[in-house]
């Protein structure tokens, strides 16, 4: 069973159609047992940062999540739930995040006349030992909706596009993986990252 973290942020629907489109059995949920028992997690997120922590940790979600990440239960974050994995924000200045990977995220420079958000396609370098991009080309194009990204303070990225800057597309550290682009809303190539998170094992 695959638990879709339900803390009203943001629509979630695709993301749950798209895992069950792959035959995943997939509950949206706060409930801390459900979540606890589930074979996969998943963090989704729209909005800001700081607006998000404070739902989870409204909700009591924070020591669930920590606790699904340290008992080696395959996790995923997806665009803000990518940045929630971080230490914190430019976007929420004083708010923690969870600091499951060292580093902050920070907004897309203004001086390259870009517009901000990133929404729409991007290409992305893809690192080759990623795990989650097995089956998927270096160049494939995702789709994006994003004002800040995470800066890694550590080797956790696993892909990057350029836009404003060079930015972290994605990131992940033993049953811990994350991508800034929405792979629910990324056609074939979103579909093959989220059939390869569903292969992920619990680690012991």
């Amino acid at each position: 069973m695959l638990a879709v973290i339900d803390y009203d942020a943001g629509n979630v629907k695709s993301v749950v159609k798209a895992f069950r489109a792959l035959g995943q059995e997939t509950v949206l949920t706060r409930d801390p047992e459900v979540i606890l028992k589930a074979d996969h997690v998943v963090l989704p997120g729209v909005g800001s940062f700081g607006a998000c922590m404070e739902r989870l940790e409204r909700y009591g979600l924070v020591p669930v999540i920590r606790r699904v990440i340290e008992e080696g239960t395959p996790f995923l974050g997806i665009c803000v739930g990518l940045q929630l994995l971080f230490e914190g924000s430019e976007e929420s200045p004083g708010v923690r995040g969870l600091g499951i990977f060292k580093g902050k995220c920070v907004r897309f420079s203004d001086k390259s006349g870009m517009k901000v958000p990133q929404i729409g396609w991007n290409s992305l370098k893809i690192a080759p030992e990623s795990r989650l991009f097995g089956g998927v080309s270096d160049g494939a194009f995702v789709y994006f909706v994003h004002s800040y990204y995470a800066k890694p303070e550590e080797a956790v990225e696993t892909a990057s596009c350029e836009y404003a800057d060079t930015a972290c597309a994605a990131a992940e550290r033993g049953n811990v993986f994350a991508t800034q682009f929405h792979p629910e809303k990324s056609g074939a190539v979103g579909l093959q990252l989220l059939r390869n998170f569903t292969l992920m094992k619990k680690e012991a």
